[in-house]
């Protein structure tokens, strides 16, 4: 048990194509929300001895649309609660949204890295994907940070937004790495149900770039960061090394973390649950002292080894295939003959070095390789 991921759900502005569990800040019992996320850390600790957190992720929603107090109050409880030395613990953060105060007080309580929701270097992208700041916002809240003594900070963007063209992708891009920050994310839209996207391209105004168009905007993203020394770890990110994210290993190395907070996951002795989702749904059950939990599933071995493998197969390296063998006393090329041999013969997957990982075509058509490993 190494990791703990925290869910914000408020935001001061609703982002067109984000389908995380969220609300619109305003009016919102933010401080109960925060005492109940303290409360359920209490309750899981004594249901379950936490014994050490090596990373705490702080996640949304967005985290630094909590005032200066409520945020000194959540890392408090972190603090109190979770056993939790000097790993990662990171924050997301909105361009914008970080004053000096909240800064110094995420560095007093231990955060070492934060992570911000950049998506485009393009104001008029940004304006057109609902995203409340604008590119003179980043180069403030950086400056900021690195004032405060932060040094591992990391940018995510998103490519294949409406009307966006290779060319504005690159621009955005060089923009990007300019700024030589530890670690980027990348990641090409997916357009979700309940979205604002959603509802316009059921109504046939959403003007997207084609499936080629995106391919050659991450083809040129996989170049960029090559040639600029980031290497790529995951199909979506890339670091200098040594600054690869540790809690999102957690995740595709399919180990164990807990999920606190509203609609966050969690998957603890094979056990993966999900907290209800509303707010207030969420909160009831604590104010009982009872946990919150909405659904929860006993993973079986075979579920794991599924998992271990479209999980794993994200990280660049691979699933490694002696370790996969350790894990689950079976041999992986034996008991995925066929999907191997399918993902081989089309070129998609290969063997190196005792590793089972993606070819550069494979990254392209990552999804497919990964559904071809459900059983």
């Amino acid at each position: 048990m190494k990791a703990a991921y925290i869910h914000i759900p408020f935001c001061e502005h609703i982002c067109h194509y984000c389908d995380f569990n969220k609300v619109f800040l305003k009016g919102q019992p933010v401080d109960e929300y925060v005492q109940s996320l303290i409360k359920e850390f209490e309750i899981v600790n004594n249901e379950t001895p936490i014994q050490q957190i090596e990373t705490i992720f702080v996640g949304g929603g967005t985290p630094t649309a909590l005032n200066e107090q409520q945020l000194e109050t959540l890392c408090k409880g972190i603090r109190s609660y979770l056993p939790f030395s000097d790993g990662e613990f990171t924050f997301e953060a909105n361009p914008g949204d970080l004053s000096t105060e909240k800064l110094k007080i995420l560095a007093e309580y231990g955060v070492n890295r934060i992570s911000f929701g950049v998506q485009s270097f393009n104001d008029e992208l940004l304006a057109k994907i609902g995203r409340s700041h604008r590119v003179k916002d980043v180069y403030s809240s950086l400056e900021k940070a690195a004032q405060c003594g932060f040094t591992n900070i990391s940018i995510d963007l998103i490519y294949a937004l409406p009307g966006q063209t290779l060319d504005d992708f690159n621009a955005t891009l060089k923009e990007a790495i300019a700024l030589k920050l530890p670690h980027y994310s990348s990641y090409s839209l997916i357009v979700e149900p309940k979205t604002v996207f959603y509802n316009l391209m059921r109504k046939g105004k959403l003007s997207l770039p084609n499936e080629d168009v995106e391919a050659e905007m991450y083809k040129l993203l996989m170049a960029e960061m090559e040639k600029n020394g980031l290497d790529q770890y995951e199909i979506s990110n890339f670091s200098k090394p040594g600054f690869e994210s540790k809690h999102n290993l957690v995740y595709w190395n399919n180990e164990e973390y807990f999920g606190f907070g509203a609609g966050a996951h969690g998957y603890i002795n094979d056990i993966r649950y999900s907290n209800a989702g509303p707010l207030k749904k969420y909160m009831v059950p604590i104010s009982e002292g009872k946990r919150p939990i909405f659904d929860q599933n006993k993973i079986t071995k075979k579920e794991k080894m599924e998992e271990e493998m479209f999980l794993g197969l994200r990280k660049i390296k691979g699933v490694q295939i002696s370790h996969f063998y350790k894990k689950y006393n079976e041999d992986v090329m034996e008991i995925f003959k066929k999907p191997i041999h399918e993902m081989m013969n089309r070129g998609l997957l290969t063997v190196n070095d005792g590793y089972l990982l993606l070819t550069n075509r494979g990254k392209l058509l990552g999804n497919e390789v990964f559904q071809a490993f459900l059983l």
